[in-house]
């Protein structure tokens, strides 16, 4: 059954609403590709739902039929939760609905939702294997998620990954030679590792765990042990984050063991968080020695493993996670120099990453016996910070600080933050 918002009835209302036929049609979306051929009965597969377009064959689609790819994106969770609600009547039941609904569709201007992407529209093609143009998709889509957020809301970043997650499942769920499981594997690790990070900083404890879990169990199949370091490791911030550093401090130590003697990002961000969770313990000593050990690791790390994305380790993430194990320990004047640092080198809009550095400094403040200039520059940070942020990692550090702070400097915090 397709849905009465689905990419059949949207695609059929178009070219018949232009009075144009499938061949026509099919004419400009080769020339909304260059002039390469298009097969017209691909597109008589989109319209019936036979086939649905991957999100190789957005922006065409787009460009052909006068949409914007953002419209053919933002349709595709609906179409793809419509026809699972369906369950295994929905061969039949779409038979008898297309009669029914096509007419009406005509000149609809609703934007529909695209149906489930990516069942093979190469299939019929002899002699290819139609998996492999979604597993190279899948690996520019990490690509490219891995970025971080670059001044959008994790909400934002969360909902422009939700088309490439179904289609992930999706492609999971088929059979592949050995080699390409084990690709598949690595990527789907490290999609889900980010799905993790977004709710770790959304505040979704439960989820992130969860997302974290299915991440390790995909490192684990790929065999990639510093994808698995990498994914333990930032596992290990969600307890160390929302107030259990010794659960913290025991992933950390999983991460260092997968991670091996070699210096990498996954290795330096496992001791990075073993020596700030051994700070929040208390372990003054063995947070020490783990800050002199990742401070030799991050001048030696190089290309991808010092590159500024969620999966590597720069020297701006370096001076953000000295700042909180510095802050933790006491040591203002380290944790002052290493924010200035971080600061300098923070050249992205990143929203996030400048509160959680400047919540560190107020920390900082109260440290040095100043309450009210900390509960201050906290309220401060918190008023000017978008709504999407206010929930989280942030407000997770600005309640930190609300709670080591008494009287009216308390009051004057709790006033932006509850």
């Amino acid at each position: 059954m397709m849905s009465p918002d689905g990419i059949g009835i949207l695609l059929r209302s178009i070219r018949e609403g232009a009075s144009r036929t499938r061949q026509e049609q099919a004419a400009l979306i080769e020339e909304a590709q260059d002039g390469r051929w298009f097969d017209p009965d691909n597109l008589k597969r989109w319209e019936s739902e036979r086939r649905l377009p991957t999100p190789v064959w957005h922006d065409t689609i787009a460009r052909a039929y006068g949409l914007t790819a953002g419209d053919v994106r933002s349709a595709v969770v609906a179409s793809r939760q419509y026809r699972r609600s369906q369950g295994k009547e929905e061969d039949v039941n779409r038979r008898q609905f297309i009669g029914a609904t096509a007419a009406a569709a005509v000149g609809a201007s609703a934007l529909p939702g695209i149906a489930q992407a990516r069942q093979g529209i190469d299939g019929a093609l002899s002699g290819t294997d139609s998996s492999i143009g979604d597993l190279d998709y899948l690996q520019t889509a990490f690509e490219r998620h891995r970025g971080g957020y670059r001044g959008r809301s994790p909400h934002a970043v969360l909902d422009e990954m939700t088309s490439d997650l179904d289609l992930l499942g999706e492609v999971l769920r088929r059979p592949h030679p050995v080699k390409d499981r084990a690709e598949l594997a690595r990527t789907a690790a490290g999609i889900s590792g980010l799905v993790a990070i977004i709710q770790h900083d959304r505040g979704d404890q439960p989820d992130a765990a969860r997302w974290f879990a299915t991440a390790e169990k995909a490192a684990r199949e790929s065999g990639d042990r510093r994808l698995r370091a990498w994914v333990l490791a930032r596992h290990a911030m969600v307890p160390l984050n929302y107030g259990a550093p010794h659960a913290a401090a025991r992933l950390a130590a999983r991460a260092r063991r997968a991670a091996g003697g070699k210096h990498s990002a996954a290795a330096a961000l496992a001791v990075a968080v073993t020596a700030r969770s051994l700070a929040a313990i208390g372990d003054r000593a063995g947070a020490t020695k783990a800050l002199a050990d990742v401070r030799t690791m991050a001048e030696r790390l190089d290309g991808a493993d010092s590159a500024d994305t969620w999966n590597g380790y720069p020297l701006q993430k370096h001076h953000v996670h000295l700042s909180q194990a510095y802050t933790l320990l006491g040591d203002t004047a380290a944790a002052y120099a290493a924010q200035e640092d971080a600061l300098a080198l923070t050249r992205s809009p990143s929203v996030m990453t400048r509160a959680l550095l400047k919540m560190d400094t107020a920390a900082c403040l109260r440290l040095d016996g100043d309450p009210g200039a900390a509960a201050d520059a906290a309220a401060d940070i918190f008023e000017r910070l978008p709504d999407s942020y206010r929930t989280g990692l942030i407000r997770s550090r600005a309640l930190d600080l609300h709670h080591h702070l008494t009287g009216r400097h308390r009051d004057r915090l709790a006033a932006v933050i509850e």
